[in-house]
């Protein structure tokens, strides 16, 4: 197994803890969910229910050689898609008359890292190896 092995596989953990965690979530909490979900969505409850679905899958996915490289390309596809929810979240939750210093310290984290979130799913569903090369000794 060569080092960029090792690091994709820690990265689909990392994935697969990350979005069927949120996947359940969606599916038995959908309230906060539907809060932050922008008002232009059609059928809100029905999406957030469906986007629950898509992470367990997902994640799953990623542990499945045969679908791997498309979860991952999914879930990349997922985190653009959703991106507008997390602005959303953003703006209501730092725009409230009580904002606390942690809100603003994990709105200006959580939203600059959503490029990463993008790559981090293509890079563990094998889509993508940029920009981490395999060595000589690796080859």
């Amino acid at each position: 197994m060569t080092n960029v092995d090792v690091w994709r596989s820690r990265c689909r953990a990392g994935l697969f803890a990350l979005y069927a965690t949120a996947g359940v979530l969606h599916v038995t909490f959908p309230a906060p969910f539907l809060a932050i979900t922008p008002l232009w969505v059609p059928s809100a409850p029905d999406v957030v229910l469906l986007t629950g679905f898509c992470e367990i899958a997902g994640a799953i996915g990623l542990f499945v050689p045969s679908l791997r490289k498309y979860a991952g390309i999914a879930l990349a596809l997922y985190a653009v898609l959703v991106f507008p929810a997390n602005i959303k979240h953003a703006f209501d939750s730092l725009s409230a008359p009580d904002v606390s210093p942690w809100q603003w310290l994990y709105h200006g984290v959580r939203l600059p890292l959503q490029p990463f979130v993008v790559w981090l799913a293509l890079f563990a569903g094998d889509a993508v190896t940029w920009p981490v090369q395999k060595t000589s000794a690796e080859l």
